[in-house]
C-alpha cells in the first residue's frame, strides 16, 4: 500500500525535530548494539556514495546480502515539497545491494558519526541498522541508514514502477531534484561498473518523461 502524499497528511514539518541531546543519545545508543568488532565502516547506497559529507579515511565497493536498494521514501524537503513529494532510495529485505563503504578513522569516529546523525537522524525518517558488508572476500562491520517503516509519512510501502515516474520527474527539494537524485545514484554506480537493474530501468523512464 502507498502511503498518502498529501501535505495534510505529510507535512515534514510536523515531525518534531530531534534535540542535539536526543541525536547524542540516539547514536550511544546504536553503538551499543554494534553486533561486531573492528573498524566501523558506514555503507552508502543513495546520496552518500557521491555525497558522504562525513571524514573517512577510506572507501571501497562493497556488497550487503539480505537487503536491495529501492525508492520508497517519500522525499518532502531534500527532493521534494509537502506539495508535490519526490522519492528517495531506502534498503528494503531481500536480495543483496553494491554500494560504496566507507572506513572511519579512530581519530574522527564521534565527529563523523554525529555528523551523519544530523543529517539522517534529526526528522525520525531514517533508523540506523548494522549489517555486514563484503568487499574483496573480507567481512566489514557496517553502518546504514533505512527508512523507518513504522512512520506512514515517509514509508511508501510497494509502488508499481509507473507510480514512482511522476514523482522522481516532476520534484524538486533544497538539494535539487529527484530526477538529479537518481541520475547521479546512475552515473556514480556506473562509475564503480556496477548495474542495477532497478535503477537503470527507473532512470530511462524519467529521461523519457523529461523529453515528453
Amino acid at each position: 500500500m502507498v502511503s498518502d502524499p498529501s501535505p495534510a497528511a505529510a507535512d515534514p514539518y510536523a515531525v518534531q525535530r530531534l534535540s542535539p541531546e536526543a541525536l547524542e543519545r540516539s547514536l550511544d545508543e546504536t553503538l551499543e548494539r554494534r553486533p561486531c568488532t573492528g573498524a566501523i565502516w558506514v555503507f552508502g547506497y543513495g546520496s552518500l556514495m557521491w555525497n558522504p559529507g562525513f571524514a573517512f579515511v577510506e572507501k571501497r565497493l562493497a556488497t550487503v546480502h539480505g537487503f536491495h536498494r529501492q525508492f520508497r521514501h517519500w522525499s518532502r524537503v531534500n527532493r521534494g515539497t509537502p506539495d508535490k513529494p519526490g522519492l528517495v532510495l531506502t534498503l528494503e529485505p531481500g536480495g543483496s545491494c553494491r554500494g560504496i563503504a566507507f572506513r572511519l578513522g579512530k581519530a574522527t569516529l564521534r565527529e563523523a558519526l554525529l555528523t551523519l546523525w544530523r543529517r539522517e537522524m534529526a526528522l525520525g525518517s531514517y533508523r540506523p541498522v548494522w549489517l555486514t558488508c563484503r568487499a574483496d572476500g573480507e567481512s566489514l562491520c557496517g553502518l546504514t541508514f533505512v527508512v523507518n517503516r513504522a512512520d506512514r509519512r515517509s514509508y511508501t510501502g510497494p509502488m508499481p514502477l509507473e507510480a514512482m515516474v511522476p514523482h522522481l520527474a516532476g520534484a524538486r527539494g533544497r538539494y535539487g531534484s529527484a530526477a538529479e537524485y537518481l541520475f547521479q545514484t546512475q552515473s556514480t554506480l556506473a562509475t564503480f561498473g556496477v548495474q542495477d537493474r532497478h535503477i537503470e530501468q527507473l532512470a530511462a523512464r524519467v529521461r523519457a518523461a523529461l523529453t515528453r
